[in-house]
């Protein structure tokens, strides 16, 4: 297990808080599949292949959206330690393996979006109970709306009704094809319940599905419903995209996702995923094409007013850390 080093001019407590706050990006499952190798010019942000889900995530999209996720908390704490990131995708031959590398760019004060970004970060939870039946204000939908695009990446709200009745036959049609392939029932079993440092507790499960709800929700082994706990009945649904495909993209709309996720929370707003039409490559087609065919669907969430959860357990910053290169 290496150990957190001094890199890019952070002492090494100051290090292990830019990896703490990276670490703390949502993934499929709680699963966290990435992982970070240090050196004095750079981070490297490596998918983590031990984490996988090659049942439910069979192409990696899902994977790679994470680490695009954690890569924007990466890049929000250092602007927090006062550096401008210098991000470089895909790097290649260069630094091998890595979906990213970090460096410093200068420095940059922050602004005030920034900081309330930062603060965030801690406070982000994906929220599976049921929200409050209270919509989203308009203005709160256009920030998110510009959220995405700041990252260069497509949020459609869904607001036509037609559209909203489709995309919600597609995600009953993707988990009933998932429910039906045992290997992804076991990789959800495998992720739920209680474990050390990862996957979906039950204090993070939600609400038991039930045969009255609108939208089909993944079935995370949570306690029974109370009575009249039930949905809410007309959440605000979004569909994050990019504006093509590839490795490239998924990182690129992980970082959206994640900006979007964090301006959700500064605005007080709750989170869920409802990846089973992106996961399930038929039915993403079927999207794609609700969409118009000229996006790539990268994910949806259902969004709306929550109650608190506590959250989610998360690997320590020593487990993450990839050995450094050693050069001769």
């Amino acid at each position: 297990m290496a150990d957190v080093t001094e890199v890019l001019g952070l002492a090494v407590d100051e290090v292990t808080d830019v990896l703490t706050a990276a670490a703390l990006a949502p993934s499929v499952h709680n699963t966290q599949p990435w992982r970070f190798r240090l050196a004095p010019d750079r981070i490297e942000l490596h998918a983590d292949p031990a984490r996988r889900l090659p049942a439910t995530d069979p192409e990696d999209r899902e994977l790679r959206l994470s680490c695009g996720a954690a890569l924007f908390n990466l890049r929000l704490a250092l602007r927090d330690h006062g550096i401008r990131p210098l991000v470089t995708l895909m790097p290649g031959a260069e630094t091998p393996g890595a979906l990213a590398t970090v460096r410093r760019g200068g420095n940059r004060d922050l602004d005030d979006e920034t900081r309330q970004l930062i603060k965030a970060i801690p406070a982000r939870r994906t929220n599976r109970k049921p929200f409050r039946d209270a919509p989203v204000p308009v203005g709160h939908r256009h920030a998110l709306v510009r959220a995405a695009e700041r990252e260069r990446s497509w949020l459609h709200v869904v607001t036509d009704r037609d559209e909203r009745a489709r995309l919600q036959r597609l995600v009953a049609k993707a988990q009933r094809i998932q429910a039906g392939a045992p290997e992804v029932r076991a990789e959800l079993t495998d992720w739920t319940g209680p474990r050390t440092g990862d996957g979906i507790p039950p204090t993070s499960a939600g609400v038991r599905p039930a045969p009255q709800d609108e939208w089909a929700m993944r079935d995370f082994q949570a306690a029974e419903r109370p009575p009249g706990k039930d949905y809410e009945s007309d959440p605000l649904i979004v569909v994050l995209s990019s504006f093509y495909s590839g490795p490239l993209a998924e990182l690129q709309a992980g970082q959206a996702l994640q900006r979007v996720l964090l301006t959700a929370t500064t605005l007080g707003l709750s989170a869920s995923f409802m990846s089973q039409a992106i996961e399930v490559r038929p039915v993403r087609e079927e999207l794609r094409r609700t969409l118009g065919g000229n996006l790539e669907p990268q994910t949806v969430l259902r969004i709306g007013f929550g109650s608190p959860v506590p959250a989610s357990p998360r690997r320590t910053v020593r487990e993450l850390l990839l050995e450094p290169i050693r050069t001769a």
